[in-house]
């Protein structure tokens, strides 16, 4: 269903264009199933941004008004923000990670009811059916993802983290914030007390008789925890480099170099800076990339192969930008990296900005080693993010407000 290539995601957001207004807005929360073709499915492309945000959000609006596609709009904006929220409450993460570990090594994830769930035997048919779709394609309606966190929270009972890991294990949009607090959100942790309810009446409807499950709960309480810590201030952006050698490290979190370069003119050892694109210095472009670092489970093979064509993908585009052969490095051990800029004579290290995320973790791990070693490592932030990002600090329809504000600092 989806090629992971940025040629493959111009071709689809092209396609889906035309239909972003009113006629997206009527028919999005049908889904009649895979081949449907009345939401975008651009999801897997932004998420890895070989389509950033603020591309597609200027594409649909050099066609519609805001107000014929703001729901669509909406649901861009709606992982910008997700993103900008834990940023600021990191400990939610934090949190998730241990409770993902601790059920898998306490033996939850080999609970019959557990793996019932995850091989389609759950005895619910829309369930098996979506479950193997998502195996299959990496794939789900968004609606979809809310029944399916709703039945598997409140109707079979099971830990909602480790349903959180499985759609994270196997979606090819899946990232660190949408997935985890959408998952909170219907469990009445993200919006304190407020859940979603699947019903048999709803699911229906919206899948037009597909599906009618029954037996659904007709309650959902929710769920408790102990209070988070106070919100954390966003970090300043880092600034770019300059005057040194430098190599651009590029990872699954954003892989459009060209777009983020023109962001970040870099200046090289010449002292010359391009106002669109960095001068090619003694540089050198590399990629590495883990989807396994998404759970303790690893990764779906789906998964895997899209994040690994992807980032050659994204690699192989920077070509222009280097004077060398960009090169896709055969893991994300430290030494690999550190191998690479010693070949390379680098010794600075810029890379995407990567949001609180196992990517994120990554980098901070390799950062006080490349330090270690007398290199710098800094983390290019998009003005995108820079921008939306302080405003995601309380719930969604405050930042609702601002989009129109911040949809024209973008120049949109």
């Amino acid at each position: 269903m989806f090629t992971p290539t940025r040629s493959a995601a111009l071709e689809a957001l092209a396609d889906f264009v035309p239909r972003a207004g009113s006629q997206y807005a009527r028919s999005r929360n049908v889904d009649a199933g895979p081949g449907r073709d009345n939401v975008s499915s651009l999801s897997p492309y932004i998420r890895h941004r070989l389509l950033t945000e603020r591309e597609v959000v200027a594409a649909v609006l050099e066609q519609h008004r805001l107000s014929s596609c703001e729901k669509f709009v909406q649901e861009v904006m709606w992982r910008t923000y997700w993103k900008g929220w834990l940023e600021q409450n990191p400990e939610v993460w934090m949190r998730y990670r241990r409770d993902v570990d601790e059920l898998a090594q306490g033996g939850e994830t080999e609970n019959a009811a557990y793996r019932d769930a995850v091989t389609g035997h759950s005895g619910i048919d829309a369930m098996d059916a979506w479950a193997l779709e998502l195996i299959e394609t990496g794939y789900l309606h968004n609606h979809t993802r809310m029944w399916f966190a709703s039945i598997w929270i409140f109707t079979l009972g099971l830990p909602w983290q480790l349903g959180a890991d499985f759609f994270y294990r196997h979606l090819l949009d899946g990232d660190a914030a949408s997935n985890t607090l959408s998952w909170r959100w219907v469990a009445g942790l993200q919006t304190v007390g407020k859940t979603y309810l699947a019903s048999q009446s709803n699911i229906s409807r919206f899948t037009e008789g597909r599906f009618s499950p029954e037996g659904l709960s007709t309650t959902a309480r929710a769920l408790v925890e102990d209070p988070l810590p106070a919100r954390s201030a966003l970090a300043p952006p880092e600034l770019s480099p300059s005057g040194r050698q430098w190599g651009l490290l590029l990872h699954e979190e954003d892989l459009d170099a060209p777009s983020l370069l023109a962001e970040h003119p870099l200046v090289g050892a010449s002292g010359q800076a391009s106002g669109s694109v960095p001068v090619p210095v003694a540089m050198a472009v590399a990629g590495f990339a883990r989807a396994d670092d998404r759970s303790p489970l690893g990764a779906s093979e789906v998964v895997r192969e899209f994040t690994r064509s992807a980032l050659g993908d994204g690699v192989g585009r920077a070509q222009p930008l280097v004077p060398g052969e960009p090169r896709v490095l055969a893991d994300t051990f430290a030494s690999t990296v550190l191998e690479w800029a010693a070949s390379e004579k680098v010794d600075s290290i810029v890379m995407p900005f990567a949001p609180v995320g196992p990517v994120r973790e990554r980098i901070d791990s390799l950062r006080a080693v490349v330090a270690s070693e007398g290199l710098t490592l800094t983390m290019l932030q998009r003005r995108w993010d820079t921008l939306a990002w302080p405003h995601a600090s309380r719930g969604f329809f405050p930042f609702r407000e601002q989009i129109p504000k911040l949809l024209a600092q973008q120049g949109l």
